[in-house]
């Protein structure tokens, strides 16, 4: 065999015992830690607070700043006339 040949099956060998020893770690984990923080009913986050609505709004109607159209500024106007 060419020296090649010896060097990919060397890769590919290495390349085996990494994989199986990567598997061999995940399948032999503690999995005891995984039920603490499983709890038994289910939790949705919602906070329900009971309270009266206002009778009427808080600001009684919106009034612009502005009447009319507003200038454009000196860069956005056109040429006079």
């Amino acid at each position: 065999m060419s020296h090649k040949t010896i060097r990919l099956i060397a890769v590919i060998g290495a390349s085996a015992v990494v994989t199986i020893g990567a598997a061999a770690v995940g399948v032999s984990q503690d999995r005891s830690s995984l039920d603490t923080d499983a709890s038994p009913g289910m939790s949705t986050g919602a906070t329900v607070t009971k309270s009266v609505a206002p009778t009427a709004p808080e600001i009684p109607q919106a009034k612009p700043a502005i009447k009319g159209p507003a200038p454009l500024p000196p860069e956005e106007q056109g040429l006079p006339g």
